[in-house]
């Protein structure tokens, strides 16, 4: 039977799920508090990845190794860097890059060693089923966080994400960042701290990975103005209506 592996890197970002679960059974993984249960018909684990790269890669590995999951999707917040990403707005991941990775003169500046990439695509069929699920959620949603965000309806983008050990949230910061990735011809539309690493574990075990984040910042200066609401009134609430409406849409094995 197909394991569909929920991640999210905040507990926040991920409240609400767990209740939807039928009969959930809390394991441990790698220190990871990770659980199993029936969703809409589906094996699903729910797991928290954790800050930052190598602690994503650690709990992606643990769901696959230990847990048998068959296909990872993460959601959560990021800082929207591309043009017209709005806060409030959602994107889809279509292909991941590391803005820290540099193992230059070796290799080029942000291409992953001895894989002979600098970007990894997420599965098209899944990444599909997910925008469809995040524009559902958009409409369904309109309307609810504009007090918030600032805008009626969340506009709903796909493309390439980028991740890195760092939380970007200065605007000198992230002009630099934003320079040196398009020197490489990289032009994300949002940055965040996992998805890249998950991506490589799912690459690694030739996994389906999707990822979905919804954009709670511009990454500038602003960046650390009340987020711990955003990520509690606005992208937990996403998370829940996009996860559900993407169970809808999985074809059940």
């Amino acid at each position: 039977m197909a394991t569909l592996a929920i991640l999210s890197a905040l507990a926040e970002e991920q409240q609400g799920l767990l209740s939807c679960l039928l009969q959930p059974v809390c394991l441990r993984r790698a220190g990871r508090e990770v659980w199993r249960g029936q969703w809409q018909g589906h094996e699903v684990l729910l797991a928290l990845s954790r800050i930052g790269k190598v602690a994503a890669a650690t709990t992606a590995t643990a769901l696959i190794e230990g847990l048998g999951a068959t296909h990872v999707v993460f959601t959560g917040v990021a800082g929207g860097i591309g043009p017209g990403v709005r806060v409030g707005d959602l994107v889809v991941a279509k292909e991941f890059v590391q803005h820290d990775l540099d193992a230059s003169p070796l290799f080029p500046r942000f291409e992953i060693p001895l894989y002979g990439l600098s970007r990894l695509a997420c599965d098209p069929a899944l990444t599909a089923l997910l925008l469809r699920a995040s524009e559902s959620a958009a409409t369904r949603l309109e309307g609810q966080f504009d007090q918030i965000s600032g805008q009626v309806r969340s506009t709903v983008h796909t493309g390439l994400i980028a991740s890195g050990d760092r939380f970007v949230s200065g605007a000198t910061e992230l002009q630099g960042l934003q320079q040196r990735l398009l020197a490489g011809g990289h032009a994300p539309l949002a940055v965040e701290m996992e998805g890249a690493a998950v991506a490589q574990v799912c690459f690694d075990y030739g996994l389906p990975f999707a990822a979905v984040r919804t954009i709670s910042d511009r990454a500038d200066d602003a960046a650390h103005v009340d987020f711990p609401r955003f990520v509690r009134d606005v992208a937990s609430p996403y998370a829940l209506a996009i996860m559900a409406a993407l169970l809808e849409l999985l074809p059940k094995k």
